[in-house]
């Protein structure tokens, strides 16, 4: 267990080893970091491909395609791990894959899912575990689920060792969001930027290294197989008031455009399937069942100092500052759909 690994290392001569698939992204690099930083051995898996997180000191990393079941198999050897977190698996597919690779070299399987599982339209306020899943909306919350029942009739059935997470709207200071760094280069601009629904419904956002804190107690428990949790925040603000702090950080009070979430599907499908089916929707979380294995755990950092992190990083080099060109027009083409004269 984690516990012993942390606080007895010492006395058990041993440190926990934990694969990580991925580690470059926002979330897996905040594990990564976390787990190096409380003793934990952390080998990840990844392309080497990341010009924003670098490796962790003290984490080893093997290049290989983690999709790539022959490649990875052959990198990893003979090797087993306490355990293994994959933060790349998104469809049924790959979790056949990891289950084909991991049974019997790993302690721990652990899913990294996705909150946007949970039942859309949300009936209820709070979300909990056993709220349930089903997203009508976005496919890539209905693959997410399919993973989870495929993993889980693996542990019913052959006793694969999975544990689900289910994070929510995380991000760093690498990440801006509400649309990318665009959408802050429009506020400065002074052009309208779009905000999903009325901008009263209410949203969560957790920053990646409150997730890591807690996440890292989940890691190597005989106790959590089988079980799911979420990690986030449990305030929440409005849309508007998230727009406006992250305009505030960047020195502007930015012009907000209320897009209704079908409008946003018309325009463009594939980014109106995450609104509809996540962004459109107040989610509010209860985060009791992670606090019993985290009980001192406490989320740290809120949005307006999250907001002034990410500018502050943006701002530091003008190659990260970049735009997309398909943000740019979605926003354009919902503002003027919403501000054109009524006749």
């Amino acid at each position: 267990m984690l516990g012993t690994a942390i606080t007895g290392a010492a006395h058990e001569g041993k440190s926990m080893d934990v694969l990580i698939i991925g580690g470059t992204g926002a979330i897996s690099h905040a594990v990564a970091t976390e787990a190096v930083a409380r003793g934990v051995q952390v080998t990840l898996v990844n392309r080497g491909r990341s010009a924003t997180h670098p490796v962790p000191e003290g984490a080893e990393v093997i290049v290989a395609d983690a999709r790539d079941p022959a490649a990875l198999g052959s990198a990893l050897g003979t090797r087993s791990f306490d355990s293994v977190a994959d933060f790349v698996a998104f469809t049924p597919a790959h979790v056949a894959e990891d289950i084909e690779t991991f049974t019997g070299r790993a302690g721990q399987f652990v899913f990294i899912s996705s909150a946007s599982a949970y039942a859309k339209p949300v009936a209820r306020l709070p979300i909990t575990e056993s709220t349930p899943l089903r997203n009508p909306f976005w496919q890539y919350s209905r693959d997410k689920i399919a993973a989870e029942d495929a993993l889980v009739r693996a542990y019913r059935e052959d006793g694969f060792p999975v544990t689900i997470v289910r994070p929510s709207h995380t991000y760093d200071q690498t990440t801006v969001p509400i649309g990318g760094w665009t959408v802050v280069e429009r506020m400065r601009a002074g052009k309208p930027v779009m905000v999903p629904g009325d901008g009263t419904s209410l949203w969560t956002l957790t920053h990646a290294s409150d997730f890591a804190e807690a996440f890292v107690h989940l890691l190597g428990r005989e106790d959590v197989l089988g079980e799911a949790f979420h990690i986030t925040r449990e305030d929440a603000l409005p849309w508007d008031a998230i727009f406006r702090t992250i305009g505030h950080a960047a020195g502007v009070e930015p012009d907000l455009v209320h897009v209704p979430g079908d409008l946003i599907a018309r325009i463009d499908p594939d980014s109106g399937a995450g609104y509809l089916g996540d962004k459109c929707h107040s989610v509010v979380f209860d985060n009791s069942r992670i606090r019993r294995i985290a009980p001192s755990w406490q989320p740290r950092i809120r949005l307006a100092e999250g907001a002034r992190q990410m500018v502050e990083w943006f701002d530091a080099d003008a190659a990260r500052r970049t735009t997309d060109p398909a943000t740019d027009a979605l926003h354009d083409a919902a503002a003027r759909f919403m501000r054109a004269p009524v006749e």
